[in-house]
């Protein structure tokens, strides 16, 4: 969840922002600190490039959790959830990774260690996960990041 918070702090926005908010203030802000605005110096440029790579990562970031865009896409999770099993899963910090035999691939945040164990000594991880996991904790669709360092 801090890596959730951290991305509000960078956009300065809070829980409640809508999608419309999320995207008002992100233009705003990439206004303020678009690169070809920073043309005087070579390092001022380079600050501008590097805060507003930090300002798109944290705009793309929270329009991927964000309820709106989980529930534009709630069939293709389900059908992801309910109909493909899981290749693959990894955790790290509270973030547990499932790639699935469909070719998506979710995050989940907030997942507690000790959950994550049981689902690694589950007889079946797939039903462990559609009773525990899938829709208990905060998730986003990672398929489509290719090469993202979030």
């Amino acid at each position: 969840m801090k890596r959730i918070e951290r991305h509000r702090a960078i956009l300065g926005v809070d829980e409640k922002a809508t999608l419309s908010d999320l995207k008002k203030v992100y233009r705003k802000i990439m206004m303020e600190w678009h690169p070809d605005k920073f043309q005087e110096s070579d390092d001022a440029k380079k600050m501008a490039e590097e805060k507003s790579a930090k300002l798109i990562s944290s705009y793309h970031f929270l329009v991927s959790i964000h309820a709106e865009t989980r529930e534009a896409t709630l069939t293709e999770y389900t059908a992801t959830t309910t109909e493909a099993s899981i290749d693959d899963f990894e955790f790290k910090s509270e973030i547990l990774r499932v790639v699935f035999s469909d070719g998506n691939e979710y995050e989940y945040y907030g997942v507690p260690k000790a959950i994550y164990v049981k689902l690694v000594n589950a007889d079946t991880p797939d039903r462990f996960a559609r009773r525990h996991i899938y829709e208990n904790y905060l998730y986003r669709s990672t398929s489509k990041i290719v090469g993202g360092n979030e």
